[in-house]
């Protein structure tokens, strides 16, 4: 896989450091995912239809 530089953390990581959340970068082909409190540890990847399912299902869950 190779190594994202663009990670993005959520709007929602919460106060202080917001360190307590996942970064995602996007791949051509997969999003990768990471912890923001570990980064140097390797980040998991998704094909990019999952990872939307993914999301989509998890926005629906909370309205």
């Amino acid at each position: 896989m190779t190594t994202p530089v663009n990670w993005q953390k959520s709007s929602f990581s919460g106060s202080g450091d917001g360190n307590a959340c996942v970064e995602i970068a996007s791949l051509p082909t997969r999003v990768a995912v990471r912890d923001s409190k570990d980064r140097t540890r390797t980040p998991l990847s998704f094909p990019t239809d999952a990872f939307t399912t993914f999301i989509t299902s998890l926005k629906a869950s909370t309205r």
